[in-house]
């Protein structure tokens, strides 16, 4: 117990520390809610049409200024767990989508995971992103909710070993390890957020024991 309680200290502290923001939760729903409140209080993604930036007609620039209906991608969840997110989402004017990434590549205000394993030493999430559909909801949401259950938090890399190749044995695949929001000082060294993926990344320890 103090193993696991030292584990999840060091993963919250390791996140923190590149700038995820960790909660926890009690169940999925809870997990649910969490992620639909975020959304009613960010600002739909605007989609960027090409040509805005040049002198419009009054119907064209009021094209470039609308916001679409605000859209959450959970493209892994079971049928069960997709129609109760589904639900929450729609009392609120959301759109809850599980595939067409492709087709919404501007347009996604919450990518929602669930992670196959924690690291706690580096405060990264290991999530098994075989699917095109989870790759691109991690990647190209404004904001990433992952949902981790606290059995499948490990102390060291070392721990999580056997496990990590599990995941990857079955190939093709693609695991990815995600430590912190997208950052980037590629350029004049200068620090930017969300370049090469969300701009915000958001823990939930799911308590699953």
């Amino acid at each position: 117990m103090t193993t696991t309680t030292n584990a999840q200290e060091t993963f919250v502290k390791k996140a923190t520390a590149v700038s995820a923001k960790v909660s926890e939760v009690a169940s999925l729903k809870e997990a649910f809610e969490y992620a639909v409140e975020l959304c009613d209080k960010k600002e739909a993604c605007q989609l960027l049409v090409s040509g805005c930036e040049l002198p419009l007609s009054g119907e064209g620039q009021a094209l470039c200024g609308e916001k679409q209906t605000k859209v959450i991608a959970a493209p892994a969840l079971n049928k069960k767990d997709f129609t109760a997110f589904a639900k929450l989402c729609k009392d609120k004017g959301f759109e809850l989508i599980d595939a067409g990434m492709r087709s919404r590549l501007a347009g996604i205000d919450i990518g929602f995971t669930v992670c196959d394993l924690g690291i706690a030493e580096t405060g990264s999430l290991v999530l098994d992103s075989s699917s095109e559909e989870v790759r691109l909801t991690t990647m190209i949401a404004e904001v990433h909710v992952a949902v981790l259950p606290k059995s499948r938090l490990r102390a060291t890399s070392y721990e999580a070993e056997a496990e990590v190749l599990k995941l990857m044995g079955g190939g093709p695949n693609y695991v990815a390890f995600i430590t912190g929001a997208s950052r980037t000082a590629d350029i004049e060294r200068v620090l930017a957020l969300g370049v090469h993926g969300p701009l915000e990344l958001h823990i939930l320890l799911l308590e699953d024991k």
